[in-house]
């Protein structure tokens, strides 16, 4: 009798995630469209109870980490929980990061290679989660972006640390400060996934991209020339068409599925302890730009929640207003403003009843509601 029995997905009780087994793979998905598989504080630990069983069950090779629908692998965590409930509590948010933190490590530490499969985008930390991952495997109708410097938040759980490695330090600069989007193709030719398959299948029913030499999609371990990769190219208003399901267009996953398969069965004939081991081993850059730096990541996160960045720039995403940059840098540049708190430090005491810590902002107190002007 083993002291860890194989387990059936369903004994797991999973809620937002989805889990299944088969052919020697285990399929993990990200189950809530309803918001692009963002991804909430329940979601990570059950994603990372499915990582763990997976990783400990000697009838797996490897794992297919997806999301479920074709609009989004992953957009990271969620900003409407993080708006409710982290802004208010940000000692929770440093909890939040010990859910994520056992997520991620449970993605690079699992005994079997993990293939992301990018059935749309990956955003924020669904970047970081698919860079966790061994391999990569992208839909021509996805894209790749960060998103941190723009919603208040820092993309240190995973991109700060592991874009420099995949791309270099100045394209990951350029990633994570500019928060630009990165096609798919593109994403292939900077080294953030290993292959780019057609998904954009016309009226007609056939594939709209067509590439040369009899290739179904181009991969980071082809060594033919690819001066001229294309015979022809789906282009964007064609993407926006079939991610809409108009004009007869539509996102088919049949090829990815083909190269998820044939990448399965090349690491299932393979020695698994070598596999695992050299996981290990090329880990290592990996390891330590981690777990040198998530610590800090997650005690200065949970810190900077208390600031008026994060407030302005969730609460504008979920009221799907323009987040007032320039105005922030406004108050930071003026001598007497504040960009740091809503209302202002809390330095005003009431003449009247004695309340201290009253914001600057304050014209009356909000304990006894008397005049705070002097």
């Amino acid at each position: 009798m083993s002291l860890f029995p194989q387990r059936d997905p369903e004994s797991l009780g999973l809620d937002e995630v989805l889990y299944e087994k088969r052919d020697r793979t285990a399929w993990i998905t990200i189950n809530r469209p309803h918001n692009y598989n963002a991804y909430s504080t329940p979601a990570l630990q059950e994603l990372a109870a499915a990582f763990q069983d997976a990783s400990w069950d000697d009838r797996i090779a490897a794992v297919v980490f997806t999301g479920s629908g074709h609009n989004a692998f992953c957009t990271g965590g969620d900003v409407k929980e993080y708006q409710s409930s982290y802004t208010q509590k940000p000692r929770d948010y440093w909890k939040y990061m010990c859910c994520f933190k056992a997520y991620i490590e449970s993605i690079t530490n699992c005994a079997k290679p993990v293939i992301a499969r990018l059935n749309g985008m990956a955003v924020g930390g669904g970047n970081e989660s698919q860079l966790a991952c061994d391999l990569a495997v992208m839909g021509e109708h996805a894209f790749i972006a960060q998103v941190g410097t723009s919603v208040g938040s820092v993309a240190c759980g995973g991109s700060t640390q592991w874009l420099p490695i995949h791309v270099g330090d100045r394209k990951a600069r350029g990633i994570l400060m500019l928060n630009q989007r990165y096609p798919a193709f593109t994403s292939l030719s900077m080294g953030l996934v290993n292959v780019v398959v057609p998904t954009v299948v016309g009226p007609d029913g056939e594939f709209i991209t067509q590439l040369t030499n009899g290739r179904t999609y181009l991969a980071d371990w082809n060594t033919d020339p690819w001066d001229q990769p294309f015979v022809q190219r789906a282009a964007p208003a064609d993407l926006k068409k079939a991610l809409k399901g108009a004009d007869g267009y539509k996102v088919d996953f049949s090829i990815m599925d083909q190269v998820l398969g044939d990448l399965c069965d090349q690491i299932v004939n393979k020695f698994f302890e070598c596999t695992r081991y050299t996981k290990a081993q090329v880990n290592f850059w990996k390891d330590a730009a981690w777990h040198s730096t998530v610590g800090h990541a997650r005690d200065w996160l949970s810190i900077h929640y208390t600031s008026l960045e994060p407030y302005e720039g969730m609460t504008a995403f979920v009221e799907k207003r323009k987040t007032d940059y320039v105005g922030m840098r406004d108050r930071a540049a003026d001598p007497n403003g504040s960009s740091e708190f809503l209302w202002g430090p809390y330095s005003q005491a009431c003449g009247s009843c004695g309340a201290k810590g009253i914001p600057t902002g304050f014209s009356h107190c909000g304990q006894c509601g008397e005049s705070l002007v002097k």
